[in-house]
């Protein structure tokens, strides 16, 4: 691995994350993992390998129903990072932290494949174009293999350059996941403890009737009265993982997600009602007439068109940042491959060669144009559908990687949307219409959704790598694998619940039992839209991109501001929540000073990626019981439930109770005689 003898350390040893793990560095200091360059530890074994192909393939299957069911994918990367802590302790040698990473980031895969495929190929049984089980498969996988290809001359800009400049709030509950587990002591049981009252928290009132889980406050006569006069509803889920994540990402981040927010919600959605309520007829994109819209039918039929124009154009600002530092990649690389080797690199900052990276995209942009050719389409056809795929999945990496790094949150829905609208205007110029035009577009958005939700969920990976010190070659590597595992998984389960089940609404005559397939059942409508020669609503997109040129012109994040505009307003509320207590837990660890501060800190931290884990593994669990037939919400239902006031009362004060087991847990081990 290096030119000198490695030093050889005992997988149990205990570690520790550096002080400046997650701070910015001063000019010419350096950030060292936990697992230095020089240190070897088993990485890639069969052990790592064969129970993150497993547990990927389980998640897989599960994620794809619960998806199709709710609409929400099962977060797998978190708990499989607390399994992997668990199955370390099985074997006599325990597994070592990088193994761990292998195993986490194998597992992880499962998740980003399942959203690419659940949000678009059951459109084509909705439409009566069912693929062949094959096809499914194939669209995954290209769109798995691109995402990893065009997103690994990006880690060192995302990952290495511009370290301390993201919180990256996923990375940071899995890394604190394994690090706290490999420790031991009282930071792990701090952490199992966190995880263990967020998990039963999220659990219950995501899973049954116990309390309402959004909290609106519409049994106040002026909330009620703002809502039916103005449109102006404030709507906030009162739930651990959203508070966690809140806490990671800092109040400067999570003030600028709620501000895109607050935009969207109480000025464009009143705006819009304001002057289109004495309209009788429909406004184009939405169906109905603006007067008869609630506020979040105006919000999905006009203002969510606005923050994906405006993520859009925050995606070609990032990639124009980055393009430096990009090109310094490929520098890098071509440099390695004239000497025949890694150019002096060390182990944890070498990627897969640069040959095999442009190799792996040759080959994947030959199958899919094979795979196009099989639709029956011509040349020219080909051709277009091949650069739209490529060029759509390598713009959109920057996007996800960019979105996952600051908010944990990848606009993959509105991104697929935005590939839908494009590919079908550009391919009708093209004479392609009908199923065959519907077909050839959804396998396109299948590709594109599939790199994009791929891509987010690899920089996690190599972010928790580069803290910890793993081989980034490594981890890309059995990406693929993970890649592989989970298409061929997800494409078969897919193609078993079309036998079973219906996608999207009851058709007239079928019996069988539907899986409402929200997501799937939006891109159906759009493309069978577009290819109706619809109209497209260039202003909404338009509005969106004069909004990112604005921010970029102030110097606020733009793609932190966009995805505010994008999400619900009930994800970004509790986000905000979250990064005010950070700030309140690290201006008093700063007055309190010294080793008291930095405990307070460390506590803080773990105690918030505690509440992610736990949120995680409660959204698992409530997903896993939705495939039981028996379960129901009504399963479990508290006297109040249905009672708003009370109900929505107990939320909030439960969650006020979360938010103080937050600050006070922080500050638990600090003495007096330190804070005085």
């Amino acid at each position: 691995m290096t030119a000198t003898a490695p030093a050889v350390r005992t997988p149990g040893e205990a570690t520790a994350l550096p002080e400046n793990a997650y701070t910015t560095l001063a000019p010419g200091e350096t950030y060292q993992p936990v697992v230095p360059h020089r240190t070897l530890l088993p990485e890639l074994s069969w052990r790592s390998i064969l129970w993150g192909l497993f547990l990927c393939i389980v998640f897989t299957v599960a994620s794809a129903y619960s998806g199709l069911k709710v609409g929400q994918v099962m977060e797998a990367a978190i708990p499989i990072s607390i399994l992997a802590i668990g199955l370390a302790r099985l074997y006599r040698r325990r597994s070592s932290l990088l193994e761990n990473v292998i195993m986490t980031g194998i597992g992880g895969v499962s998740g980003s494949i399942v959203a690419g495929a659940i949000f678009t190929l059951p459109a084509l049984y909705i439409l009566k174009l069912d693929p062949h089980p094959v096809q499914t498969i194939f669209i995954c996988l290209a769109g798995g293999c691109l995402g990893v290809l065009f997103l690994i001359p990006l880690r060192r800009y995302f990952v290495r350059e511009t370290h301390g400049q993201f919180p990256y709030p996923e990375a940071t509950a899995i890394t604190e996941v394994l690090i706290t587990g490999q420790k031991g002591g009282s930071q792990a049981r701090l952490l199992l403890e966190a995880t263990a009252i967020a998990g039963i928290y999220d659990f219950f009132v995501t899973t049954f009737q116990v309390w309402k889980e959004y909290v609106n406050f519409q049994f106040v006569p002026v909330m009620k009265t703002l809502a039916e006069r103005g449109r102006m509803v404030f709507n906030f889920d009162a739930i651990g993982f959203i508070l966690g994540l809140g806490y990671v990402m800092g109040l400067l981040s999570s003030m600028i997600l709620c501000a895109g927010g607050v935009l969207a919600n109480f000025v464009l959605v009143p705006l819009i009602w304001f002057l289109g309520q004495h309209l009788p007829d429909a406004v184009y994109p939405a169906t109905v007439p603006i007067r008869d819209m609630s506020a979040n039918q105006i919000f999905r039929g006009y203002v969510r068109f606005i923050g994906v124009g405006a993520i859009a154009t925050a995606g070609i600002f990032g990639i124009i940042k980055s393009l430096r530092i990009v090109v310094g990649s490929f520098s890098v690389a071509a440099k390695a491959f004239q000497s025949g080797g890694h150019a002096g690199l060390e182990r944890t900052d070498r990627d897969i060669p640069l040959m095999s990276i442009l190799l792996g995209v040759v080959v994947s942009a030959i199958a899919v144009a094979v795979f196009f050719g099989t639709l029956g389409a011509v040349v020219p056809v080909v051709l277009a559908g091949l650069l739209l795929t490529l060029a759509f999945s390598f713009f959109f990496t920057s996007v996800a990687a960019n979105a996952i790094a600051t908010t944990a949150r990848n606009p993959v829905s509105g991104m697929t949307m935005l590939t839908i609208i494009i590919s079908s205007v550009v391919l009708l110029k093209f004479g392609l219409s009908g199923t065959t035009g519907m077909f050839f577009v959804m396998a396109i958005a299948g590709m594109v959704c599939t790199a994009l939700s791929v891509s987010g969920q690899t920089i996690t990976d190599l972010k928790t790598g580069y803290w910890l010190g793993s081989t980034p070659a490594a981890q890309e590597k059995v990406k693929f694998l993970g890649a592989i595992a989970a298409s061929v998984a997800v494409g078969l389960t897919i193609v078993m619940l079309a036998r079973t089940f219906q996608f999207g609404e009851e058709a007239p005559g079928d019996l069988r039992p539907v899986l409402p397939s929200p997501q799937a059942s939006i891109m159906k409508a759009l493309v069978q839209g577009f290819m109706s020669h619809q109209p497209i609503a260039y202003i909404l997109f338009g509005a969106g991109a004069m909004t990112t040129l604005l921010l970029e012109m102030l110097g606020v994040p733009s793609i932190i501001f966009a995805l505010g505009m994008y999400l619900p307003l009930e994800l970004n509320s509790p986000a905000l929540v979250g990064g005010f207590i950070h700030h309140v837990v690290t201006r008093r660890s700063e007055k309190v000073g010294g080793h008291a501060g930095t405990t307070m800190r460390e506590r803080g931290v773990i105690i918030a990626s505690g509440l992610m884990a736990g949120g995680a593994l409660g959204g698992v669990l409530g997903a896993a019981f939705r495939l039981f037939p028996w379960y129901a919400e009504d399963k479990v239902r508290t006297p109040f439930y249905a009672n708003d006031p009370v109900s929505q009362t107990v939320s909030a004060v439960l969650f006020i109770g979360l938010c103080l087991y937050l600050w006070l847990g922080a500050r638990w081990r600090v003495k007096p005689e330190a804070a005085a």
